[in-house]
């Protein structure tokens, strides 16, 4: 049976795609780490990331018009140089690290981060960071690789940005176009290691609709979600997310 023909392909793929969708548009953030896992209950997680990668770039377009003029060029231009070394480290070790290594390491460290935010919550100790260049590019860099070897950069970029405290309309366009420069240079280090045939783009293609729909239904919930309910959710979501890498790093170093 052919992937198109297979109806448990459909049932995998189509929730994973909303699912990325509403966080591309801004809502959820960490849900589309779920994207990858679920379609990988019907395919390989290489064949997975290949089908998803194609829908992420229109997902990238969508929400770049939704959110034009509301990104924060500090943040950009302190994270993406850090990202594109990222990204080439991630190329350059592909055949050396495991991604399980990989989400394991990055699920502890947001583990962490989400717990400390908890404890400072609670204590009414809840602070609000300003920029600084060197811990952005080094959060930038862990992005780009784990966004390039493991599609979890959204954690290490949180790391950083959510405790700028943001507007969320700001907060989330300026994630828009970071995420959208890292996953358009992803393409060409994709191709390069053959990530591309024409059973996977027949895939994403067949996908490809509910891709602007799921964005767009992430804008509309976002523009009316106030600040005070906005990040607690976010932080709520990237603790379950850490539990997630953490889950799926162990699982693939057990051989489970």
């Amino acid at each position: 049976m052919s992937l198109l023909s297979d109806p448990t392909f459909y049932l995998a793929a189509i929730p994973a795609v909303i699912l990325v969708g509403l966080s591309k548009g801004g809502f959820g953030g960490a849900m589309a780490l779920l994207g990858v896992p679920l379609v990988t209950l019907v395919v390989p997680p290489v064949q997975a990331a290949a089908i998803l990668l194609p829908i992420l770039i229109v997902m990238d377009i969508v929400s770049l018009w939704a959110w034009r003029g509301s990104s924060d060029l500090r943040t950009l231009s302190i994270m993406l140089p850090g990202a594109l070394l990222g990204i080439a480290i991630g190329w350059a070790t592909a055949a050396v690290v495991t991604e399980g290594h990989v989400r394991l390491i990055v699920g502890l460290v947001t583990l962490v981060f989400s717990l400390r935010w908890l404890l400072e919550r609670l204590g009414g100790r809840e602070r609000t960071a300003s920029h600084n260049r060197p811990r952005g590019t080094f959060w930038g860099m862990v992005a780009g690789f784990t966004s390039f070897v493991a599609h979890a950069g959204g954690p290490p970029y949180q790391i950083y940005a959510l405790p700028l405290k943001q507007d969320p309309k700001l907060y989330t366009g300026t994630s828009v176009v970071f995420f959208a420069v890292v996953n358009a240079v992803k393409l060409v280090p994709y191709f390069a290691l053959g990530q591309f045939d024409r059973s996977n783009l027949t895939a994403s293609l067949a996908l490809m609709p509910f891709a602007p729909l799921a964005t767009l239904a992430g804008v509309w919930i976002v523009r009316r979600i106030k600040p005070a309910v906005f990040y607690p959710f976010m932080y709520g979501m990237v603790f379950l997310v850490s539990l997630k890498l953490i889950h799926d790093g162990v699982s693939d170093l057990a051989g489970w």
